[in-house]
């Protein structure tokens, strides 16, 4: 008995300093670095793509796929930078290129699904989409981006109950997903859903950073705020929105539309004096510049501008109803009446309710 604890003791002696030994001679030796240096090369370039630094990414890709033609990955990435430069041919090409070495890899489909959406190929995009989900879903990823494009193709489709659902996962996964709550309000304003949709952008306006503000918060919610009838405020979000982003025609004429609600003409015919400079085509401005100088008992001039919109656009009923209006101020009723007349003839609900009132004989 005694004699095998010893050998037993030896033993244990002699592993110890045998594994010293080896440790000791290890220490010596240089240290083999198993990552290969175009795996390197790619880390750096997702770092820098982290950083949104893809010009000085691209050159790095490129590097590590001279090094390594089958390294996919890379080819993805260079997709991702693409994408984000908006140069949508050269993703589908870099798109194909990382799908001829590996075809069900989850962040390519990603990429294809978005780089098809934005060209407006819906169904392109929906077939990607459904690829990187049942990848996702296969490898128990969880991915908010991939959500909120899911529910965008899904609002295009006009099922809006599935894609707010959509977005309410997408939200989940990132409650700070501000692009998810400006989806969730034009979803909600293409429901008619006012007061849900001006909630959303509501919480949308809080989250963004003051010095990177998304401006077309301000414009939905200029455009809830009217169909509400709170002229005031939806000239207070247009007022942000134009300041930022001058001489777009659609904003000047819905900020003169809430001028005149409230009425303050003179301003609205300077939106929209502004508005006829940049496109002298629209009907609607000169609808809404006679609208708005009959407001300020400028009847000549108001008649000039409705005679132009419905030069051009005959089938103009609210013009019609609005110059019927001027003339009647004017005392001009037979010719006012003949005006809602041609009104009615054209489907206007407003000049039913005015012949009715001003045109009807006594019996």
């Amino acid at each position: 008995m005694a004699k095998n604890i010893h050998n037993w003791f030896i033993l244990v002696i002699y592993l110890v300093s045998s594994s010293t030994l080896n440790a000791q001679a290890t220490e010596g030796q240089p240290v083999t670095d198993s990552v290969p240096s175009y795996q390197k090369t790619f880390n750096k370039a997702v770092a820098l793509i982290d950083s949104a630094k893809y010009k000085e990414a691209l050159p790095l890709l490129k590097k590590v796929i001279k090094e390594n033609k089958q390294f996919y990955k890379a080819h993805t990435k260079m997709a991702l930078i693409y994408l984000k430069q908006n140069e949508n041919k050269e993703v589908e090409k870099e798109i194909k290129k990382s799908e001829g070495i590996m075809n069900s890899d989850f962040e390519t489909q990603k990429i294809k699904a978005i780089n098809y959406f934005v060209m407006n190929k819906y169904k392109e995009s929906k077939v990607a989409i459904d690829t990187a989900v049942a990848i996702a879903k296969n490898e128990k990823l969880d991915d908010a981006e991939l959500l909120y494009y899911r529910a965008q193709l899904m609002f295009k489709g006009k099922s809006y109950k599935t894609a707010l659902e959509t977005c309410e996962g997408a939200l989940e996964l990132n409650p700070k997903y501000i692009d998810v709550y400006l989806l969730k309000a034009e979803i909600r304003f293409a429901a008619k859903e006012y007061n849900y949709a001006l909630k959303e952008l509501n919480e949308a306006i809080k989250l963004m950073p003051a010095e990177k503000p998304e401006y077309k918060a301000y414009k939905l919610r200029a455009q809830c705020k009217f169909e509400m009838k709170d002229f005031k405020g939806a000239v207070s979000d247009w007022n942000i929105y134009i300041d930022a982003l001058p001489g777009e025609e659609d904003a000047l004429i819905s900020r003169a539309a809430a001028l005149i609600n409230i009425n303050d003409n003179s301003k609205a015919i300077a939106d929209l004096d502004e508005a006829i400079k940049i496109n002298k085509k629209n009907p609607i401005s000169y609808c809404y510049r006679g609208v708005a100088k009959g407001g300020n008992k400028s009847y000549t001039e108001g008649l000039k501008d409705l005679d132009e919109a419905i030069k051009l656009k005959f089938d103009y009923g609210a013009a019609y109803v609005n110059r019927a209006a001027i003339k009647m101020a004017l005392k001009q009723k037979e010719e006012a009446c003949k005006d809602l007349q041609k009104a009615e003839s054209l489907g206007d609900s407003m000049a039913i309710k005015l012949i009715e009132q001003y045109c009807k004989k006594p019996n």
